[in-house]
C-alpha cells in the first residue's frame, strides 16, 4: 500500500487544513501522475503530484527530515495558529516553512510563559502530547500563600477536579520572600490550566507561571522570551526516544544553520517586545521583584497580571 492519504498529506506539506485539501481534491484542482485525484488516493515517493497545475514536491513523512525547535513564549501571546481577536500568537516568530508546517507540542495560556516546542513531525507531537506516554512537564509556579505539608500531600496523591482526578509528581520549593513563593512542580498531563486549578483547589492563587521543561528538553539558558532556538541531533533523538519512535537519515542541524545556533548561544539575541491586541507593547526582559526565586530560571523575562492559566 501506498504510504498516505493524498489530502493528509497536502495538508502535511502546509497547503490547508485537511478538510481544506478535501475541497480543493473535490473542485478537480488536484492530479496525481497526470491524472485527476480523488478523495482517499493514496500517494507515495516518486509520484508527481499537482496542485492548480503546480507540482509539489512531495517527500514521504518517514524520510523527512525530523526538526524540532525550543520556543520561549512570552506573556501576551495565544498558542494557536490564528486568532480571532487579532492577539499575536506564537507562530507569527517561527521561521516560515516550504510544503511543510510547525505543529506545536502542548500549550500554554496566554498568561503563562516558557518552554514550548514545535515540530515538523505530526507522530511525534501527537506521541509527546498523548497521556499514555506520560511525558513529564516542569513548571516555575509562584503562589500567593504557602504550601503546607498536608496540601503538598494532597496534591501529589490527587485531587478531584472537574474532570476528573489530577495530581504532581513531584512539589518542590523554590524560594521567595513575603506572601509570594515559588515552588517547582511536575505532571506528566497537559490539561486545561492544570497547574492552576491544583493550586486553586487547596485555595492558592498562582500569580506566575513558567514552563521550565517538556520531557528531555529543558528551557535553554541562553534563550530570551519571543525567540527560538533549533536542537540538534542529539536532543531530537532524546526526544525520539522518549516516545520510542526510530531517528530520522539527516535530522539535525547541518552548514550554515548549525553555525547560526552556534552564535545565538554564545551570544543570545534579545528578548522581543510582545504587543497586546489593544496595540499596546511591553517589555519582556524587566528585572522580578525580590519575590523571585533565584532557583527558577527565566522567570527575570515574565510576569503574569491574572491567574488564569
Amino acid at each position: 500500500m501506498k504510504d498516505e492519504k493524498l489530502q493528509k498529506a497536502l495538508a502535511r506539506m502546509g497547503l490547508g487544513s485537511r478538510r481544506q485539501m478535501e475541497e480543493v481534491i473535490k473542485a478537480g484542482r488536484v492530479s496525481v501522475n497526470n491524472g485527476p485525484a480523488t478523495i482517499g488516493d493514496r500517494v507515495e515517493q516518486g509520484d508527481e503530484i499537482r496542485v492548480d497545475g503546480r507540482q509539489i514536491k512531495y517527500t514521504a513523512e518517514n524520510e523527512k527530515r525530523r526538526r524540532v525547535l525550543a520556543y520561549y513564549k512570552p506573556e501576551g501571546e495565544v498558542c494557536s495558529a490564528k486568532d480571532p481577536e487579532g492577539r499575536p500568537t506564537v507562530f507569527e516568530r517561527l521561521p516560515k516553512l516550504t510544503h511543510d508546517r510547525w505543529v506545536m507540542v502542548g500549550r500554554l495560556d496566554i498568561n503563562s510563559t516558557g518552554l514550548l516546542l514545535f515540530t515538523n513531525d505530526g507522530e511525534m507531537a501527537h506521541r509527546l502530547m498523548h497521556p499514555s506516554g506520560e511525558v513529564t512537564r516542569e513548571y516555575a509556579v509562584r503562589v500567593l500563600g504557602e504550601v503546607t505539608p498536608d496540601i503538598a500531600r494532597a496534591l501529589t496523591s490527587g485531587v478531584m477536579l472537574e474532570d476528573g482526578m489530577a495530581q504532581f509528581e513531584d512539589i518542590k520549593d523554590g524560594g521567595g520572600e513575603g506572601v509570594n513563593k515559588w515552588y517547582h512542580v511536575q505532571l506528566k498531563e497537559g490539561r486545561n490550566r492544570e497547574v492552576r486549578r491544583l493550586f486553586e483547589s487547596q485555595g492558592l492563587k498562582v500569580s506566575r507561571l513558567l514552563r521550565t521543561r517538556y520531557g528531555t528538553i529543558a528551557l535553554p539558558k541562553e534563550l530570551r522570551t519571543g525567540r527560538f532556538l533549533e536542537l540538534d541531533k542529539k536532543d531530537i533523538n532524546t526526544l525520539t526516544d522518549l516516545v520510542s519512535l526510530r531517528p530520522r537519515y539527516g535530522t539535525g542541524l547541518h552548514g550554515a544553520a548549525k553555525e547560526k545556533q552556534e552564535r545565538i548561544r554564545n551570544k543570545p539575541l534579545k528578548a522581543r517586545r510582545t504587543t497586546d491586541n489593544r496595540g499596546d507593547s511591553r517589555s519582556n526582559s524587566a528585572k522580578p521583584k525580590s519575590s523571585a526565586s533565584p532557583a527558577s530560571r527565566g522567570t527575570r523575562n515574565t510576569r503574569d497580571r491574572n491567574d488564569k492559566r
